[in-house]
This record gives structure tokens, sequence and C-alpha cells, in this order.
């Protein structure tokens, strides 16, 4: 990413969800290319962890889900630094489950995480990233399952849908202005989200050992992530998809024919349940 250092040097970059997995993977790429990081999680000592590899980074202990945090924490940010340049809305949750198996409780506690984790970062940032009248770009990161449907993944399936939409009408909102807006849209990555996962039904440790044995063996590291979504900002794109080959095709498949789409779907639940059985 040398050929982006023009585009981050000096810029000023708020990261949430900083203390692993994709949010780390962006800490590290933008002080690579010259930013300051400001790295926050619910986890004071992974922000701390990272930040203390970052050239000039700091680490703030921040719920997202805590609106009046996060508006103090932009406060303090503000008056340090006079602008923010980036913000990764990046914090988020992992949820699976058929829906009958899903509980109220974990419906809220998801869309308080991915979507009005989004929502209280704009809320908080954005008027004074408009007022600061330098350009800036504000970052959320959805998933490739706000693109497509996911059987047994329902309640995330919502909230990534959800940021999608607001990112894209929000995308609209800002046209003309001098915020840009990028979605992130992630596939199947190797973090440790999959590990902190709320999995329901009744073979749900079986089902989350499966899944953490597919994503370590599967998954794209979230470097790459963080490669393609850092280019992507660069050149002003609205969707930064990876990788690009999983996101994208089953992103295309499901713009084409949804109905394609959910034969699919079921081919791959009834795939799961044939690779459940037999106990590999």
């Amino acid at each position: 990413m040398a050929n982006l250092h023009h585009y981050y040097k000096n810029k000023i970059a708020v990261v949430t969800g900083a203390g692993s997995g994709i949010g780390r993977a962006i800490a590290r790429g933008l002080s690579a290319q010259g930013s300051r990081v400001y790295c926050t999680d619910v986890n004071l000592a992974a922000a701390q962890q990272v930040a203390s590899e970052l050239d000039g980074a700091t680490a703030y202990a921040l719920d997202v889900t805590d609106a009046a945090a996060l508006a103090a924490f932009a406060d303090e940010v503000f008056a340090r630094e006079g602008r923010v340049d980036l913000l990764f809305n990046n914090a988020g949750v992992g949820h699976a489950g058929l829906v009958i198996d899903t509980e109220l409780a974990d419906w809220r506690w998801v869309m308080e995480v991915n979507v009005m984790g989004v929502i209280h970062g704009i809320h908080a940032f954005l008027p004074r990233m408009l007022a600061q009248n330098t350009p800036a770009h504000i970052i959320n990161t959805a998933s490739g399952a706000g693109l497509i449907p996911m059987p047994r993944m329902a309640a995330y399936c919502a909230s990534k849908h959800a940021v999608v939409g607001l990112s894209q009408s929000l995308a609209s909102e800002l046209h003309g202005t001098s915020v840009g807006l990028t979605i992130l849209c992630p596939g199947t990555i190797d973090t440790d989200i999959i590990k902190r996962t709320k999995v329901r039904g009744s073979d749900a440790e079986t089902r989350q050992a499966h899944a953490v044995s597919h994503y370590a063996k599967k998954g794209t590291a979230p470097e790459q992530v963080a490669r393609d979504v850092l280019e992507d900002v660069a050149k002003g794109k609205m969707f930064c998809v990876s990788p690009r080959s999983e996101v994208g095709l089953g992103w295309l498949a499901q713009r084409l024919s949804p109905r394609l789409m959910q034969y699919l779907m079921r081919l791959r639940m009834d795939y799961v349940e044939g690779v459940k059985s037999l106990g590999d």
C-alpha cells in the first residue's frame, strides 16, 4: 500500500473495535501509511496493546452502545486535534441460530452493537466533520451478510443489512459535501469474532466448533480486508467487498436473481447439515 501514503499521511483516524481482527488490521494499516490513530475497544487492554505498536496512537475504552460515552470521546478527540479525517465505525458482534431459536434479548443486543453503535458514531462525529470543512471520510463496517441472505444468521444479517441501508441513504445526503462514505462488507475472515459469536440452538456448541475450524482454515486474513478498504477509501468507492471473489460473486448472484440465491442458500444449509452428521 506504499502508493497510498500520500492520501493517509498525517490523517487523524478513529477506529472502533480496534483491539482485534479487522479493526486491529485497519489501525495498523493506517499507522503504516502515516495516520495518527485513536484505537477504541470495549476491551481497553486490547486497544492499548494495539496502540502500543503504533506511532503516536492512543487507546480508549469505549462501548459503542453508550451514546453519551461516544459523544464524550468525540469531544476529547476534537478538543485535542481540531478535526477527524477518518471515522471507522467498525465495532460489531456476531450471532448465529435459527430465527425460532433466537431470543428477543439476542435481537436487542445485536442491533444495539451493530446498528446503534454505528449510529452513535455518526451522531457524535459527523456534524463536526462537516463543520471542519476539510475532506473527511466515514467507513461503516457492514458484512457480506449485509448484501446476501445467510440462513441461521437472521439477526446478524438484519443488523448488517440495516448498516448497508443506513449508509447508502447517508451517502446520498453527503453528496456534494466534504465528507465521503464507504461501506465495508467483509466475507469469511479469520478473526476471533467467530469464537465470541453468540450461537443459539440445541447443537450450538458443535456448530460453533465447526465454524471456528472453518474460519481458521478458509478465512481470509484481516490484513487483506484492511488493504482492500484503505485502497477503496482512497479511490472514493462506496462499497468495499473483501475478499472480492467471495463477497462479490454472492452479491452479484443476489442482484441478478434472489430466487437463485435462495436456492444456493438452501444447498448451503443442506451441505452444512451433511458435514455435521458425518462429524467432520
